[in-house]
């Protein structure tokens, strides 16, 4: 085990970057297309074809999600990945043309202090293709593709990934872009909020006692709606109709609960997929849905804080690694 979300058979990931702009563009690519559903619960997303995600929708699959930052600029990259997969004959048939479906959200990363001039128009299309070439089982985390320029409350956000076996036999996995707008490390500590779900030293044996409650809760004072958005994707090769997927996606935001504080806020746009590669069938769906969604639950609080551990230096924000 990578304790990567590509554990799931079936899944790939890859990610691309731009150090002096400082963002980037992570793509999860499930081989021949996944079940998909989304639940958004921040108060300021951005976000393409999660309307279609909806299980009264006709689409069943989706062939692709892109995560970016650079805001609504970051969309771009949904197209650069659709274009990527067309050229490789991924994507629906309609008459004679070929439509990939490529669910995206983005996150806000324009407060780094890279060169955000744009003199490069393409530069998410593009950055995208450049990731589903690099697509593969092992990737990097922390300063890496969507997670390149994000922060998490005042220090350096990143990209983080766990994944876990179930006692079926199943694998689930969590992918996530760390940009939350909430502290991941307990105030006054370097403890993770998600610290009581750490397996194997993932980030770091954090072994911290908690502060004395009532821990409180500070708001930076460059606040402003809109900056922050934690995006994640859970994968299971169990088999999901889109309104299970749907469901493992709404009980993957208490992850984020688990390692976030505050989380879901106005300055937040909160978005979580859900994909399912359909290589195992459920013997008993009420009781190993159950499980699926609790074990959802820990590798996404566990991705988070390894998100933000492996996190390096880029921009104004100190990595949590630097912290005394």
């Amino acid at each position: 085990m990578r304790n990567l979300i590509t554990d799931v058979p079936g899944i790939n990931v890859g990610n691309a970057q731009n150090t002096k702009v400082r963002t980037g563009v992570t793509v999860v690519l499930p081989d021949g297309g996944a079940v998909c559903a989304v639940d958004v619960r921040g108060g300021a997303p951005g976000t393409r074809e999660t309307d279609l995600l909806d299980p009264s929708c006709m689409s069943e699959r989706s062939d692709g999600i892109a995560l970016a930052g650079g805001s609504l600029f970051g969309l771009d990259a949904a197209g650069g990945l659709m274009h990527w997969l067309r050229r490789k004959g991924y994507g629906g048939k309609f008459l004679d043309a070929t439509i990939p479906s490529v669910p995206a959200a983005i996150v806000f990363d324009l407060h780094n202090e890279g060169d955000k001039s744009w003199a490069d128009e393409r530069l998410y299309f593009d950055l995208a293709a450049e990731a589903a070439d690099a697509a593969g089982k092992d990737f990097a985390l922390g300063t890496q593709g969507a997670g390149t320029g994000t922060t998490a409350g005042q220090m350096k956000g990143g990209l983080g990934s766990a994944s876990q076996k179930l006692d079926n036999g199943a694998t689930v996995g969590a992918l996530v872009v760390v940009n939350s707008f909430g502290q991941t490390v307990v105030p006054g500590s370097k403890r993770f909020w998600a610290a009581d779900f750490e397996r194997n030293g993932e980030f770091g044996n954090c072994t911290d006692s908690p502060p004395v409650a009532p821990v409180e809760t500070e708001i930076p004072e460059f606040a402003e709606a809109g900056l922050n958005t934690t995006l994640a994707v859970i994968a299971t090769d169990l088999t999901l109709s889109k309104a299970q997927a749907k469901r493992i996606a709404m009980i993957a935001q208490d992850g984020l609960a688990r390692a976030i504080h505050p989380v879901h806020t106005q300055f937040d746009g909160d978005v979580i997929f859900c994909i399912s590669t359909g290589r195992q069938e459920m013997e008993i769906p009420a009781v190993e849905l159950t499980k699926l969604a609790m074990a959802a639950v820990e590798c996404l609080a566990r991705a988070t804080a390894r998100g933000v551990y492996e996190a390096t230096e880029l921009g104004p924000f100190p990595p949590y690694r630097s912290l005394p």
